[in-house]
């Protein structure tokens, strides 16, 4: 099994590609105008999960929305998180999707935690659609 073609765990399950569904959470925070989107490929780093998608919120309110989003549109995919962890007051909220993990920041804590210095060797994954990415 390769990364992005089961779980993190090496247990087989019905369910799409961790790397199709990083995108989906990608593309659901863009929705919302989440800010600094960045989705890692950290498999070959640490055998818990294959992806990390980060991104950040300038407001409570808007960690709140961007989260619901997330939440929806993978569970369109048939997904729901085994995990949810944060607190309105902490600005870091965790989804945990085995395979994925999803990090949602507040402005100030993403930049205190720098989890893209912390992991800088994991390469970036491209997950806009081309015409958006030229288009921005």
């Amino acid at each position: 099994m390769t990364a992005g073609e089961g779980t993190a765990t090496g247990a087989m399950r019905d369910a799409l590609p961790s790397r199709e569904v990083a995108i989906a959470a990608a593309r659901a925070a863009a929705d919302k105008q989440a800010a600094d989107i960045v989705v890692l490929d950290v498999h070959e780093l640490i055998v818990i999960t294959d992806y990390f998608v980060i991104c950040s919120a300038s407001t409570k309110r808007q960690v709140k929305t961007v989260i619901e989003e997330i939440e929806r549109a993978i569970r369109e995919l048939g997904e729901k998180p085994i995990r949810r962890e944060g607190e309105d007051d902490g600005g870091w909220w965790l989804l945990d999707y085995f395979d994925i993990v999803v990090h949602v920041f507040g402005d100030e804590e993403r930049a205190y935690y720098d989890l893209e210095r912390l992991w800088r060797d994991a390469p970036r994954l491209e997950w806009q659609e081309p015409e958006a990415a030229s288009s921005r």
